[in-house]
């Protein structure tokens, strides 16, 4: 071989697959955990959905009498369960404002996971 002969030895082609080896299987494994975050991240915003939704209509129902908070669907309840979510949601018996916590729980890979939203609604 002359001097002016380019190109890689062999040595360093092992040396750029094996980098590249590394790299491909980190980036395996990071796509994995993104996966089931970007799961679970869509489980929580559906049981963030439904928490929300019955918090409104139990303001809605509250604020719809002349006297507010006196329907008698402005109550505790539950469980219930909506798209594999199940809620439970309670409503204080007196006071201004009142109390309205609703609790979620749904599935994860891990077991079951519970979120509870709280809100407080004006009564006279």
């Amino acid at each position: 071989m002359t001097q002016n002969d380019r190109g890689f030895t062999l040595v360093e082609v092992l040396i750029a697959v094996m980098v590249l080896s590394v790299g491909i299987t980190a980036l395996v494994g990071s796509s994995a955990l993104v996966t089931r975050m970007v799961g679970r991240g869509g489980t929580e915003t559906r049981a963030a959905e439904v928490a929300q939704r019955r918090l409104d209509s139990l303001r809605l129902v509250a604020y719809s009498t002349t006297t507010r908070c006196t329907s008698g669907a402005f109550a505790s309840g539950g469980p219930v369960t909506v798209k594999g979510i199940r809620e439970r949601w309670t409503v204080a018996a007196a006071g201004n404002p009142r109390q309205v916590t609703d609790t979620v729980t749904h599935r994860t890979a891990r077991g079951t996971h519970t979120d509870v939203l709280t809100t407080f609604i004006r009564c006279p």
